[in-house]
């Protein structure tokens, strides 16, 4: 059925309908009789009625013959949805949820080549010399994101990069020789996060976290950067890198669902 007052003609109101009977069962209202379905949303016995049972028979919900109640196959629309989005998409909120609880920007990137290029980021403050947006580019090795990424390469990439880029001082305390760097991943493959201390920029400190896909991979990292003034390492690992790991494993949730061919679009 569609609606005359629809301007493109392409409301269809059984659906609608359809969806309004889902959406009245909710943690309130676990299960419902017919007449409380109809009361919560409106409709006539005889309509609801035509809509569970309709739903009855695709396997969205469950009656008993009194009462009536959601199936798990509804979170396949959910799940439809998920399978739809790319990694971006997918950590925007979550990377908001993160700033709101820190008050620290958050980002999150990939790994291209020598670089890390940054896919999604929620700033409250700059806190570089340069400013950051979505398609940014910087020297893996000097960024806490590059170091996650980079210490779940295998081997003989990892020995490939080395062997073509040039470890040079980017800030007081860049880390410029193999050795040390290769050290320095281990111990960051070890413990599962990074933080990187005024390497890439005078003043600038973040930590990252990986974010891994179904296979366990690591595909993303994710970060928080404030400015050394306002958070020491310490701090850092005992204030920000809970809910930053806690982010991460979300992001990777929603992320596990996702095609692998979209997964990781930029």
């Amino acid at each position: 059925m569609e609606t005359a007052t629809d301007p493109s003609g392409g409301y269809v109101q059984s659906l609608a309908r359809g969806l309004m009977v889902i959406r009245a069962f909710d943690e309130a209202n676990p299960e419902m009789t017919l007449s409380e379905v109809a009361r919560a949303t409106d409709l006539s016995r005889a309509a609801a009625r035509r809509f569970l049972h309709t739903l009855v028979h695709l396997g969205y919900v469950w009656t008993d013959g009194r009462v009536f109640a959601l199936t798990p196959r509804v979170l396949e629309l959910g799940f439809a949805y998920l399978s739809s989005i790319s990694l971006p998409e997918i950590a925007q909120p979550y990377l908001e949820r993160l700033v709101a609880e820190v008050h620290e920007s958050a980002s999150v990137s990939v790994l291209d080549g020598p670089d890390i290029v940054y896919v999604a980021r929620v700033p409250t403050s700059r806190i570089m010399t340069v400013s950051i947006n979505i398609g940014t580019r910087f020297p893996a090795y000097a960024t806490s994101m590059g170091r996650v990424l980079l210490a779940d390469l295998p081997p003989a990439e990892l020995d490939a990069y080395l062997s073509e880029v040039d470890l040079a001082p980017l800030g007081p305390h860049t880390i410029t020789t193999p050795a040390q760097f290769r050290e320095e991943l281990a111990r960051i493959r070890e413990q599962g996060w990074a933080l990187v201390d005024q390497e890439l920029e005078a003043g600038l400190r973040s930590i990252a976290a990986p974010i891994r896909d179904r296979s366990n991979k690591v595909v993303a990292a994710v970060n928080i950067s404030s400015h050394a003034s306002r958070t020491s390492p310490e701090d850092a690992r005992r204030e920000l890198l809970p809910p930053l790991l806690q982010t991460a494993e979300r992001i990777a949730a929603d992320l596990a669902v996702a095609p692998a061919s979209r997964a990781v679009s930029r």
